[in-house]
């Protein structure tokens, strides 16, 4: 009995869910000469599979410009599915949020700096991220909502 009230976590898979490359302005972009703006745009989703079974997903979107026109544009989707039981509630919410995208973005970075460079262009690095930053803002945006509902009602 007391091995099914142990805690679990464990990582089922990490897998590449969606990878998309557009160049829209080549072959002409490719030869003009300027400074790159480089745009990155991160998300994070959870979802439930079965019970105990989550999937946990980062989205990369890049979008690089050479003045109005892109570059190229580049949007990847690495995900986990990952096992987590006998926790409190208070306790899974924190490790889908900052501790099962920590484990998925190196992956992600990988993929997004390889493609970029098998487009030929010079790789693009995405920055370390602080996960449990961005669930603490999401959180406190969460709070700052249901409040405001409750103080309109």
């Amino acid at each position: 009995m007391a091995e099914q009230q142990d805690p679990v976590f464990q990582i089922q898979r990490v897998y590449l869910k969606d990878l998309s490359l557009e160049q829209p302005n080549s072959p002409q972009i490719l030869v003009e000469q300027g400074q790159p703006q480089v745009d990155i745009n991160l998300g994070v989703e959870i979802g439930g599979i079965t019970e105990g079974i989550y999937e946990v997903s980062v989205t990369a979107t890049v979008t690089t410009k050479l003045g109005e026109r892109t570059l190229f544009l580049i949007e990847a989707k690495q995900a986990g599915i990952f096992e987590i039981r006998n926790l409190a509630e208070d306790q899974i919410q924190p490790i889908l949020g900052i501790a099962c995208p920590g484990i998925v973005y190196p992956y992600l970075r990988a993929i997004v700096s390889d493609v970029i460079t098998r487009a030929g262009f010079p790789p693009v690095h995405l920055a370390e991220v602080n996960f449990q930053a961005m669930f603490e803002a999401q959180q406190q945006a969460q709070l700052e909502q249901a409040n405001g509902a409750t103080m309109n009602a």
